[in-house]
């Protein structure tokens, strides 16, 4: 596995290689990271083969003053080590620098779908996002890119930013993996003390059920309540947003009559975690 450790040596591998998927993370790989990897190599094995590139680049842009830059966690030698198992062939591992050039005023934001949701909670986060990301596409030249649905917002901005900006990369959306307690994976579930690890898989016991209230016809008010309800169960647990939108534009919606996403944000201690689920009313099959 190559290990390229600024965007000139990213470039120099790149040039000697046909196709190309890009996994981009922020590094403390665990599972869900490798099923986005292993996701990578079914889709280049049904295009004829290619070669994988993960990158790890915690994105200093894409966290507010009052976040967890600082605390993130990071293993990078661990990292290196479950990429070399998942059979990854080359590794970005940039510094801020080399991403960031001193005195550079280019962003990249998605307008309206950066300032919903998580976005008005993250004032800039999806910027920070859109931007890294069109920098990664730029420096590696993917033909396709893997990204979990358990951002799902983030999902969204980045399939937007590629129509909107004729980006030649195909963006493959993958399932969110769980731990067996339900619980997402996520690498901020390492800073959550045991009592609020335990509180934790509350989130998914609460998306069961909406989405169970979806397939049963029940209103959006009467979902919404429910989640609360169940939340509420776990102590530690605070909402901090819970969204019912449209699964394929995250519009706002009245009533449920197609396929929509439930969007959780829950703060457990000092950690945001994020979940969701795409439910389906009662005779309307998952297209997507």
């Amino acid at each position: 596995m190559q290990i390229c450790r600024d965007k000139q040596a990213m470039r120099d591998w790149r040039g000697g290689q046909g196709r190309v998927a890009l996994v981009p993370t922020m590094g403390a790989l665990h599972d869900g990271h490798l099923s986005l990897v292993a996701h990578a190599r079914r889709w280049l094995d049904a295009q004829g083969g290619g070669r994988i590139v993960t990158s790890i680049f915690v994105n200093p842009t894409q966290f507010g003053p009052s976040e967890d830059l600082a605390t993130y966690p990071r293993d990078e030698e661990n990292d290196i080590a479950l990429l070399r198992r998942a059979g990854c062939d080359a590794v970005f591992l940039p510094a801020v620098a080399d991403i960031y050039r001193p005195g550079a005023q280019t962003v990249v934001e998605v307008t309206g779908l950066s300032r919903m949701l998580m976005g008005r909670l993250r004032p800039g986060h999806f910027r920070g996002v859109a931007t890294v990301v069109t920098k990664l596409f730029n420096i590696v030249r993917p033909d396709a890119a893997a990204f979990g649905e358990k951002d799902y917002q983030q999902l969204a901005v980045i399939r937007q930013m590629v129509a909107d900006l004729d980006v030649s990369v195909e963006i493959l959306a993958v399932p969110t993996m769980r731990e067996a307690d339900g619980l997402a994976m996520s690498s901020r579930n390492r800073r959550l003390s045991p009592a609020e690890r335990a509180a934790a898989p509350v989130l998914n016991r609460a998306l069961d059920r909406a989405a169970q209230m979806v397939a049963e016809g029940a209103g959006l008010s009467a979902i919404r309540a429910e989640l609360r309800r169940v939340i509420a169960t776990e102590p530690l647990a605070q909402v901090r947003s819970i969204d019912i939108r449209d699964a394929d534009d995250l519009s706002r919606i009245a009533i449920i009559q197609a396929p929509v996403v439930i969007l959780l944000a829950v703060r457990l201690g000092e950690v945001l975690l994020i979940d969701q689920r795409v439910a389906h009313p009662k005779g309307v099959p998952d297209v997507r």
